[in-house]
């Protein structure tokens, strides 16, 4: 048996690949690539929100807000190691997003103009994320399958926590009432897109799937999203932004509008709202950081031979 049908015998078994196994090399690209833009949305994740840690309407609002935060940076930590376990560094695929030559979620390109973006963006857009990412965590690579795995966990829990910031302002004021309503009308649009192109469009979703990197297409998982989440919008007394949207009685699944993937194109391809603004945040991040990654790595080598002694 050659090496390539003992790779695709695996695959069938679902038995995991893991870093010494033989892979083809178009197998190795694929995942570089999907974990690696995986690893910096959740880096530029953190932007919109922490944009908001000074201005959390209360202490307890900050602290949940600075913990999640935190833990997305952890997130792209792990996906970045898991990256690595392919023989690519992280230093590389950082600068390749810095560089515009590697993409990330494209939600991460719109304003948090008010605190229910907040909200809206843990309940919407984690929402969303998981639906793709619990699927993940019987992906075919062994490290990235049990990276999503603790991802998963601590997602959920963000997204529980960005519901209830929601269900607050939903039985507050009409003045917060409205507030929601407007953040929920500016993120749906966004969080369908984040499962990416339909299916007869993704140019690599077909291998993805034959290959058990992805294990769903991107409309299955974007119609889960929405039948997911559609019972919520109502269970708030709120109203989803879709005046085509409908639930199909015969298949028990909601019928929504077609999305603007001109815009998606758009954003994608580096001209959304806020692109510029995020690659130049994270430039200067890095720029500003040289001399900690310096010294950390001065303060390694000095430990070397003490340790080698």
């Amino acid at each position: 048996m050659t090496e390539q049908q003992r790779f695709e015998e695996r695959i069938r078994q679902e038995t995991a690949i893991e870093p010494q196994d033989w892979m083809p090399e178009a197998y190795r690209k694929t995942l570089i690539r999907q974990i690696g833009q995986h690893a910096h949305s959740e880096i530029v994740g953190m932007l919109p929100e922490g944009n908001w840690l000074t201005r959390a309407p209360s202490l307890r609002r900050k602290a949940i807000l600075l913990a999640k935060v935190q833990d997305e940076a952890g997130h792209g930590l792990y996906l970045y190691s898991a990256a690595e376990t392919l023989g690519c560094a992280r230093e590389d695929l950082y600068q390749k997003m810095l560089d515009g030559k590697m993409k990330y979620s494209s939600i991460f390109n719109y304003p948090t103009l008010n605190w229910a973006d907040i909200g809206v963006i843990g309940w919407l857009v984690d929402g969303a994320a998981i639906v793709n990412q619990v699927a993940l965590c019987r992906t075919s690579y062994g490290p990235y399958a049990r990276a999503m795995v603790k991802i998963c966990k601590e997602e959920s829990f963000h997204q529980r926590q960005g519901f209830e910031a929601c269900a607050v302002l939903a039985n507050g004021s009409p003045e917060q009432r409205q507030m929601l309503q407007d953040a929920i009308n500016r993120f749906w649009w966004p969080a369908l897109m984040m499962f990416g192109p339909n299916d007869d469009n993704s140019p690599n979703s077909a291998q993805s799937l034959a290959w058990k990197i992805k294990r769903f297409g991107n409309d299955e998982l974007r119609q889960r999203f929405v039948d997911n989440t559609v019972p919520q919008v109502e269970l708030l007394g709120m109203t989803v932004p879709d005046k085509d949207l409908r639930l199909d009685e015969e298949s028990g699944h909601y019928l929504f509008g077609e999305i603007d993937w001109q815009e998606f194109n758009e954003v994608v391809a580096g001209r959304g709202v806020c692109n510029e603004e995020r690659l130049a945040a994270k430039r200067k991040a890095w720029e500003e950081g040289a001399w900690v990654r310096e010294a950390a790595l001065a303060y390694a080598e000095k430990q070397q031979p003490r340790n080698a002694a």
